[in-house]
């Protein structure tokens, strides 16, 4: 799930103050200074306090999380066909592993993946259905989960294709479970509709993807292990709505999300909305197994 990272707005000020810390640190003393192993380890640990302490952000950040749940509960509800087809091409990789992989490519400079944005979602105008909004003749997120599948099935396309159709499938099957990712363009599905959280400020996508996630402290196994307790029954019906299903639920979440209220998001909203996230991330990794189970059986 994925969108900007929040800021907090005394970062530029702790930014200034915290380099100005590493320059004077790691410069003074020069003269007469032996640089022994020890010397060095002291430096470091310095650093590291003056940026933990100036609250500058750990390169690590929790957006990932809510993907790699997704694919770590649908890992281990495949069946052994679906298993033994990952496998021959993944490899070695996880489906957790490479849940993120559609994002980060983002990044490459080829053409493709700058058309490819499209694929993450879908844009309904408030007030309007999906059926009665105009297809993005360019693809959605819908129509990149019919292509992927395909793809899959496909007895005559290479491997390099399969991987690609597979890690891009396990990512878009947790974004269509965000529910900002059927928001309007007018604001790019929430990302320009400006909030706080828990007094800092942010916007409506990143609570979604970031910080309702994050606020728990879970790592994604954790997340998978408290979440994986649905019982049969609940996994055959969750399995049993269609990818156009998972389009209508989130458009009436969607419908919910969009009223901010006062925009001041802090634990009443934690408490509302702590078993709404749970469900979406359950129902993504169930639907995610469901889907490979039904490409792999064929």
């Amino acid at each position: 799930m994925s969108s900007r990272k929040a800021h907090k707005p005394r970062l530029a000020a702790m930014n200034a103050t915290s380099c100005c810390a590493v320059n004077i640190l790691w410069n003074w003393p020069l003269a007469n200074q032996t640089f022994t192993q020890e010397t060095i380890m002291r430096k470091f640990l310095s650093l590291v306090m003056i940026f933990t302490l100036s609250g500058i952000p750990s390169a690590l950040a929790y957006e990932k999380t809510g993907h790699r749940v997704v694919g770590e509960l649908a890992e281990r509800h495949l069946t052994d066909a679906a298993r033994a087809g990952v496998k021959a091409i993944l490899g070695n990789a996880s489906l957790a592993e490479v849940a993120n992989w559609a994002d980060e490519m983002k990044s490459n400079p080829d053409d493709y993946w700058r058309k490819a944005n499209v694929f993450h979602y879908i844009n309904v105008p408030a007030g309007q259905t999906f059926e009665n909004t105009p297809r993005n003749p360019e693809g959605d997120v819908l129509s990149a989960y019919e292509e992927f599948v395909a793809t899959l099935k496909s007895k005559n396309a290479t491997l390099a294709e399969k991987q690609h159709a597979l890690k891009f499938l396990v990512h878009i099957v947790g974004d269509m479970h965000q529910p900002l990712h059927y928001g309007h363009a007018e604001d790019h599905g929430g990302n320009r509709v400006k909030v706080m959280w828990f007094e800092e400020v942010t916007d409506l996508h990143s609570t979604w993807d970031i910080h309702l996630v994050d606020k728990e402290k879970l790592s994604f196994t954790e997340w998978s292990n408290f979440l994986d307790k649905a019982s049969p029954d609940e996994i055959v019906a969750y399995q049993s709505a269609t990818p156009l299903d998972w389009v209508h639920e989130g458009l009436k979440l969607r419908d919910e999300v969009y009223q901010v209220g006062d925009r001041n998001f802090s634990w009443g909203y934690v408490y509302k909305y702590r078993p709404v996230i749970r469900q979406q991330l359950l129902k993504g990794g169930m639907r995610l197994a469901g889907t490979l189970n039904a490409i792999f059986a064929e």
